[in-house]
């Protein structure tokens, strides 16, 4: 596989990294830590020895040098480890980097969670930005950012394969749901939603199930970070404004292959939708990097009007079209916005169009490609 750098700072301290499975969580740590004691917990032997005895692990790393760091791998199947990493922290002055695909198990079994001693990191799919000059918007819009997906030369096999995975070891295995049948069919429902407001009632009449089971799936979804709510954008409202918030897998090609799509292509009626959940993943790796993440959520007046993502207290708001040549209907959404929100200072368009302009009414219209540069250059005022 081709090695593509991944651009995410990790600490030296103590902290988790957490990420959708297959996002490159162990190769970064190996690569990170190349000379790290390794406890690897998808491996059936090492798991049933520390459930049996956990104290294990504080027997090991005392025999260590001081200075040798620990990586443990998939952390959320013995949760029981924590507190001997407590205890190797506090009493042994250790660093450690606890891995896994979900925190869901850790909360559920009320794990410690090192009492804030330990800082957070999220790796999701690759960014546009880690991947250069072998970007593609066709490649990223129909295969999905996670690394084996977006690299595959047959990324429905994959992808098919992957989902399977998924529903077998995230979600029956660790018994998040007992009805897998159900979820199943909720997934694909989901899917049909993806990048819309979420109607638990809906759904759930849908799957036949009650609206309260809708909700904890999507909460299985979010915790193991196949996908995230958007909230909406309510502060200061003068209009009455949509509360519910919208939700978006984290990889355009899960719902690719869950809706059984064929090739996306610019211009087809699905682009658009496409386009839009990339955005949302290229805001959410860009939102990760900072030591101070800003809140990132959409906005809907009850009448229909919607802006499609606003950034930090209204200093910037975002709609995403997927075309190459913008209406002026295409830019009266961000006009309602500013009537809202006098005080916002950044108004664009992130589209397709090959050159950046500005309208009459001061909206930007930025190619994505400008967009993004834009944003990692820090163009853009965000509290």
């Amino acid at each position: 596989m081709i090695n593509i750098q991944r651009k995410i700072g990790l600490p030296s301290s103590t902290f988790f990294l957490f990420g959708p499975r297959q996002s490159g969580k162990t190769t970064l740590l190996k690569e990170s830590f190349p000379d790290a004691f390794r406890v690897d917990l998808l491996r059936t032997d090492e798991r049933i020895r520390y459930e049996q005895n956990p104290a294990h692990l504080r027997e090991e790393v005392r025999a260590l040098p001081a200075e040798q760091s620990v990586v443990i791998d998939e952390i959320q199947k013995v949760p029981a480890l924590l507190d001997e990493v407590q205890y190797l922290m506090q009493e042994e002055r250790r660093s450690f980097a606890l891995c896994g695909s979900s925190a869901r198990k850790l909360r559920k079994t009320h794990a410690n969670l090192l009492g804030g001693r330990a800082l957070k990191r999220e790796l999701l799919g690759f960014s546009a930005r880690e991947l250069g000059k072998r970007f593609s918007l066709s490649q990223m819009l129909n295969h999905g950012p996670l690394p084996p997906h977006y690299l595959s030369e047959d990324a429905r096999e994959h992808l098919a394969a992957y989902v399977d995975l998924y529903l077998k070891e995230e979600i029956l295995d660790e018994g998040l749901t007992r009805n897998l049948p159900v979820f199943s069919t909720f997934l694909r429902a989901a899917a049909i939603g993806d990048t819309e407001v979420v109607n638990f009632s809906n759904i759930g009449r849908e799957c036949s199930v009650a609206s309260s089971t809708v909700r904890g799936y999507y909460e299985i979804l979010e915790d193991t970070l196949i996908g995230a709510f958007l909230p909406a954008f309510t502060r200061r409202a003068k209009r009455r404004v949509q509360h519910a918030p919208k939700f978006y897998f984290r990889d355009i090609g899960i719902v690719n292959h869950l809706l059984r799509r064929g090739v996306i292509e610019e211009g087809s009626e699905l682009f658009g939708k496409a386009f839009e959940n990339w955005i949302f993943h290229e805001l959410s790796v860009h939102q990760r990097t900072l030591v101070r993440p800003y809140p990132l959520a959409y906005w809907r007046l009850s009448s229909g009007i919607e802006v499609d993502f606003i950034l930090g207290d209204a200093e910037t708001a975002i709609e995403v079209k997927g075309k190459k040549q913008l209406q002026s209907n295409d830019v009266r959404h961000l006009e309602q916005f500013r009537v809202e929100y006098p005080e916002v200072r950044n108004l664009i368009v992130v589209c397709l169009e090959s050159r950046c302009r500005i309208t009459n009414g001061g909206i930007q219209v930025m190619p994505y490609q400008h967009f993004l540069d834009a944003l990692w250059a820090g163009e853009f005022e965000i509290s």
